[in-house]
């Protein structure tokens, strides 16, 4: 069976995007959590934080590194990271497990005052986020190789770039924010053709709000 641009066979024999070639764990989190709705305040913010950290890195980087992640930074727990002080960045600057970028860090602890903001504002992350989910008309009709190249960022990303910035928020630039809404399902890109693709975009998510 020949197969779409963008897409390979697994050795399970079943299509699946490009990306995920790499590793089994990769192809595992392809399967069962990119794309899909996330509509958990803590995942969604944990989403955040590490596309940030993936700026200038591959996925598959920090994916090998999310466990650590979640160690270091309270499982990504926003009540518990505004606690942590100078003494905390320090630390995390000297563990080897995670991306040992200052900036990131930093951003990291910012972000978590920003989500109890949004909290507060809004009821929830979720709440927030799923506001920006955009509508079906402005998607793709056929989700091709060629047609992903060019969603790097659209203007949905890039209106919530440009409010969370607004709202204090650091290293949310439109295709770090893109990348957040292709991981939480915001947006379903797995290509056409792609065994996940009817999955997750049958899969239970919120009604956005409009």
């Amino acid at each position: 069976m020949s197969l779409a641009a963008g897409l390979f066979a697994a050795e399970d024999g079943l299509p699946r995007c490009g990306w995920c070639q790499a590793s089994a764990a990769y192809q595992a989190y392809h399967d069962h959590e990119w794309g899909f709705p996330v509509t958990d305040d803590r995942r969604l913010f944990e989403k955040l934080c590490l596309e940030g950290f993936q700026a200038g890195l591959s996925w598959l980087t920090i994916l090998n590194k999310r466990d650590a992640f979640r160690s270091a930074f309270a499982d990504f727990d926003a009540e518990r990271l505004v606690r942590f002080g100078p003494a905390d960045v320090e630390r995390l600057m000297g563990d080897a497990g995670i991306v040992r970028h200052r900036g990131k860090i930093e951003s990291t602890l910012n972000n978590a005052r920003r989500v109890l903001e949004l909290r507060e504002a809004f009821g929830s992350l979720a709440d927030y986020a799923w506001r920006f989910e955009p509508s079906p008309s402005s998607r793709p009709r056929r989700l091709t190789a060629q047609a992903l190249r060019a969603l790097t960022q659209t203007a949905e990303s890039e209106a919530m770039s440009k409010d969370l910035k607004r709202r204090g928020w650091t290293f949310v630039g439109p295709t770090t924010v893109y990348a957040f809404m292709q991981a939480t399902g915001l947006v379903n890109d797995h290509l056409e053709g792609c065994h996940v693709r009817h999955a997750a975009s049958t899969a239970p998510r919120p009604m956005a709000s409009r």
